[in-house]
């Protein structure tokens, strides 16, 4: 069951955590690469706090984004700006999220996300916790898929194998974490089932396209291809 308030104290926390360790940068470093291709660190803290604005826009009803473009040029309009800008913008478009989730509403009701994409009102905020805690890790600046809170790393696999869960590119699937742990996906492609056997962290790097899938080991076939995101 979704707890969207355990959530939102959540979001807040990785918030806090993100802007702790952010604040240990200078200007040259908002301007170094990110790990993300083609994105600078600017480029990661702007689409930050424009996605928060962008849930609001969501949760009051109005459209996530304007337009594909219009959401990729506020994000390479941002990038450039000086970290006490990045920093503070990111602050309060958080703040204008968390106000926003704060006032009496229909948690059940469905909502419209980018590219017709829907779900429940109750999910934003763990979607909201998955941009800041692996955005966190984006930035390169000491936080790693390791660092994440275990039990984040469950609910995001979870997450993300049923969003592969009957893809037409992707084999039967069964992920098998070192712990015991154990989730499914795929299945809309001829193979399989493939099972993945790793540490819970490496599970998630390979499903979000943050890690390469080399530490992890497999039975039944090679490590599946996944669609991006």
């Amino acid at each position: 069951m979704i707890d969207h308030a355990h959530d939102l104290a959540s979001v807040r926390d990785a918030t806090e955590r993100l802007l702790t360790a952010a604040a240990r940068m200078d200007n040259a470093d908002v301007a170094e690469p990110s790990r993300l291709p083609g994105w600078t660190r600017g480029h990661v803290l702007a689409h930050l706090a424009r996605n928060a604005d962008a849930l609001v826009n969501v949760l009051e009803g109005r459209p996530m984004y304007v337009s594909a473009a219009a959401r990729d040029a506020d994000i390479e309009r941002d990038a450039p700006r000086p970290l006490d800008v990045q920093l503070s913008d990111l602050r309060e478009s958080g703040a204008r999220f968390q106000k926003i989730t704060d006032a009496p509403a229909d948690w059940s009701r469905t909502v419209e996300l980018r590219n017709g994409v829907t779900d429940t009102a109750a999910r934003l905020p763990f979607r909201r916790r998955v941009e800041v805690e692996l955005h966190h890790v984006d930035l390169g600046i000491g936080y790693e898929l390791e660092d994440l809170p275990a039990e984040f790393v469950e609910r995001e696999i979870e997450f993300l194998a049923e969003r592969f869960r009957g893809h037409r590119d992707v084999p039967a699937t069964d992920l098998a974490a070192d712990d015991g742990r154990r989730w499914t996906t795929g299945g809309g492609a001829e193979g399989g089932p493939v099972v993945v056997h790793g540490p819970a962290p490496e599970l998630l790097g390979w499903l979000a396209g943050r890690r390469d899938g080399s530490a992890l080991r497999t039975e039944g076939g090679p490590l599946p291809a996944l669609p991006p995101l």
